[in-house]
C-alpha cells in the first residue's frame, strides 16, 4: 500500500512540475526581453512534448507559450514549422476543449502574420478546414481566435486568400459580423477586409455571401475599432469596380459616411474618407451622388483638420470629382477646397500628399478661366513653381506640379496671376505658357496691355528675352507681345536702355 501511494505521489510530482514549468514559460514568454534567453535554452524542443500532454493545463499553457513565441520573430514561427508542431496544433482544433481550441488558434495566427511562406505553411498543414470549423463553435472566443487567424493568412496575397474563401469561410465570417460579441464583430471583419482587398473576384466573393447588408449598419456603432473594420472592408470592396461600388452605395452608406468624418477616433476618420474615395473615383454618377448627398464641406473640413498622411484620401477625393466636369469642379470650388489644398501643398511634410495636392489642384483649374482664375486667387500658382523648382522634391511631385501649372496656365486669363510667374528664374517649360497666355490676351485687351507696363511686366519680359533663344516658342511669344506696343516703349524696357540713353548725352 505504501508503495502504491508513493507511486502514485511521484506522478502527482510529475504532473504538477509540468503544470508549473507550462504556466511559467508562458509567463515568460509574454515579455519580449525574456524571447531571445528561452531560445537559447532549447524552449521549443521542450513544448512540443507538452502539446500531447494528457492534463489539459499543461496542453493549454504550452501552446500559449508557443503563440507568444512565434508572435515574437518569425525565426521562431520558422522553428515552429520545421519542428512539425502544426499538424499537433490542427489536431487540437478539432479534438481538444475550447481554451486549447483558443491557444492553438492564436499559434496558427502567430505563425502565419509574418510572411507568405509561412502562412502558406499553415495552409498547408490543413489548418483551414479546421479554423473554418471552429467558426461555427458556441464559444465567442474560439471563433475570434479563428477569425484573427484567417484574417492573418488571407492578408499576404490572393492565393492565400482563395485557400481561405475555398473553404467557405466568407460566409461563416459573415455570420460572426452578426454575433453580438464586438471583438467577434471586429475580427470577422477584419478578415472579410483582407479577403477583399486583393482582387475583384475574392471582393465579389465577399458580396455574394451578403456582406454588404451586414456591414453597413455598423457604421453606426459607437465602437471605434469596428467602424475603423467596417469602413476598411467596404473600401476594399469598392475599390476594385465601379459595379462593387455601385453595391456598397447601394447598403445606403450616404449620408451616414459622412459623420464619421468628424469622428473622435483619427483612425476612423481615416478609414471613412477611404471609403469615399473608393467610390469616388469610379465614375462622374457617383461623384455626383456625393456632391448630391452633402459629401463636399465635410470632406473639405478633413482635409482641413487632418494632420499629415492622414489628408492623402480627402486631397485625392476631392482631385476625383473635380476631374468629371466643369460642374463638379465649380462646386469643389464653392466648398472651398483651394485654400486647405494650397496649404497641404505648401506645408505637408511628406512629398506624396503634396504631390496629391497639386494633383488636385490641376484637376480643380484645368476646366476653364473662371475654375483657372479660382484656382490662381488663392496664391496656388507660386506654390505650385516652388514644389516643382524644389531641388528635394521628388520626381513625382515635380512630375504633377510642373502638369498643374501647364493645365492652370493654359487656361488662366486673370493675368495679375501670372504676373508672379514672370520671372527669368522661373524654367523655359514653364514660362513659354505662361508668356503664351499673355500673348492671346493682350492684343485684344487695351487695359490689359496698360496694366502689364505698369505692374513691370514689360520690364520682366524684356529680361527674359535676352535669356529666350531665337526660333524657340518662348521667344516667338515674347516678339508677339513686344509687337503690340510701340517700339519706344519695348526699347525703354529693355536691360541696358538706360545706359544708352546716358551715352547720348
Amino acid at each position: 500500500m505504501s508503495l502504491s501511494k508513493d507511486i502514485i505521489g511521484t506522478f502527482e510530482q510529475y504532473q504538477k512540475a509540468r503544470v508549473k514549468f507550462a504556466q511559467k514559460i508562458a509567463e515568460l514568454s509574454s515579455r519580449p526581453r525574456n524571447i531571445e534567453a528561452l531560445q537559447q535554452a532549447g524552449v521549443m524542443d521542450l513544448l512540443r512534448p507538452l502539446l500531447l500532454d494528457n492534463v489539459p493545463s499543461v496542453q493549454q499553457s504550452a501552446a500559449q507559450a508557443l503563440g507568444r513565441l512565434a508572435n515574437y520573430s518569425d525565426e521562431l514561427a520558422e522553428a515552429i514549422v520545421t519542428n512539425e508542431i502544426l499538424p499537433q496544433l490542427v489536431f487540437a482544433l478539432s479534438e481538444q476543449n475550447k481554451y486549447y481550441k483558443r491557444s492553438a488558434a492564436y499559434v496558427l495566427r502567430s505563425v502565419a502574420k509574418h510572411s507568405p511562406r509561412l502562412a502558406q505553411a499553415v495552409v498547408d498543414s490543413g489548418a483551414v478546414e479546421s479554423l473554418v470549423d471552429c467558426l461555427e463553435e458556441f464559444d465567442p472566443q474560439v471563433k475570434e481566435a479563428a477569425a484573427w487567424a484567417l484574417g492573418y493568412i488571407a492578408k499576404h496575397n490572393g492565393e492565400l486568400a482563395q485557400a481561405v474563401v475555398d473553404h467557405d469561410a466568407v460566409s461563416a465570417l459573415v455570420l460572426c459580423v452578426q454575433e453580438p460579441e464586438l471583438p467577434l464583430k471586429r475580427v470577422s471583419s477584419s478578415a472579410l477586409s483582407f479577403i477583399a482587398r486583393h482582387s475583384p473576384e475574392l471582393a465579389q466573393a465577399v458580396v455574394d455571401a451578403e456582406a454588404i447588408p451586414k456591414l453597413t449598419p455598423l457604421i453606426e456603432s459607437p465602437d471605434p475599432q469596428l467602424k475603423r473594420q467596417i469602413c476598411s472592408c467596404l473600401s476594399h470592396v469598392a475599390t476594385h469596380s465601379t459595379e462593387l461600388a455601385e453595391l456598397v452605395v447601394e447598403g445606403e452608406i450616404f449620408p451616414k459616411i459622412y459623420i464619421l468624418l468628424k469622428d473622435n477616433d483619427k483612425i476612423v476618420r481615416r478609414n471613412a474618407c477611404t471609403l469615399i474615395r473608393e467610390i469616388v473615383k469610379h465614375t462622374k454618377e457617383l461623384s455626383k451622388l456625393v456632391v448630391t448627398s452633402g459629401g463636399l464641406l465635410p470632406i473639405v473640413d478633413f482635409v482641413s483638420e487632418a494632420e499629415g498622411d492622414d489628408k492623402l484620401p480627402g486631397i485625392m477625393a476631392l482631385g476625383f470629382i473635380a476631374a468629371f466636369s466643369e460642374s463638379m469642379a465649380l462646386a469643389v470650388i464653392e466648398a472651398k477646397a483651394v485654400a486647405p489644398l494650397g496649404h497641404a501643398l505648401s506645408t505637408a511634410t511628406a512629398d506624396h500628399v503634396k504631390a496629391a495636392a497639386a494633383w488636385t489642384l490641376g484637376q480643380i483649374g484645368r476646366h476653364s478661366s473662371d475654375h483657372a482664375r479660382a484656382v490662381a486667387n488663392g496664391n496656388i500658382l507660386p506654390k505650385l513653381m516652388n514644389a516643382y523648382l524644389s531641388e528635394s522634391a521628388s520626381e513625382d511631385l515635380q512630375s504633377k506640379s510642373k502638369r498643374a501649372l501647364k493645365s492652370i496656365v493654359q487656361k488662366c486669363t486673370y493675368l495679375d496671376a501670372l504676373n508672379s510667374l514672370l520671372h527669368a528664374k522661373a524654367p523655359e517649360n514653364i514660362l513659354k505658357h505662361v508668356v503664351a497666355q499673355y500673348a492671346k490676351i493682350l492684343p485684344q485687351d487695351v487695359e490689359a496691355k496698360k496694366n502689364f507696363v505698369t505692374s513691370r511686366g514689360m520690364a520682366k519680359l524684356q529680361v527674359i528675352r535676352e535669356k529666350a533663344q531665337e526660333g524657340t516658342e518662348l521667344y516667338e511669344s515674347i516678339q508677339l507681345i513686344n509687337s503690340v506696343y510701340p517700339e519706344e516703349v519695348v526699347r525703354y524696357y529693355t536691360p541696358g536702355f538706360d545706359q544708352v540713353l546716358v551715352d547720348q548725352l
